[in-house]
């Protein structure tokens, strides 16, 4: 199965989103539950999650549109 460059990108914004929904539930996580180191190195991990989604969704929409009709 081959795919196309636009399915790919899909995918790629997909784990983008994932990783999103990753540092919010890590993020409030670490707000209500965590306290003291735990509680800062969870966040530094959300904080990255939400770097890298952001950074893989600027490239994927810079890219523009792949679709050939």
């Amino acid at each position: 199965m081959i795919l196309s460059q636009a399915m790919i990108n899909m995918y790629i914004s997909f784990f983008a989103m994932i990783l999103m929904f990753i540092s919010v539930g890590t993020a409030v996580f670490s707000k209500l539950k965590l306290k003291g180191v735990f509680k800062g190195i969870v966040m530094t991990f959300s904080f990255i999650c939400l770097v890298v989604s952001g950074l893989i969704v600027f490239l994927i929409v810079i890219g523009g549109p792949t679709a050939t009709l």
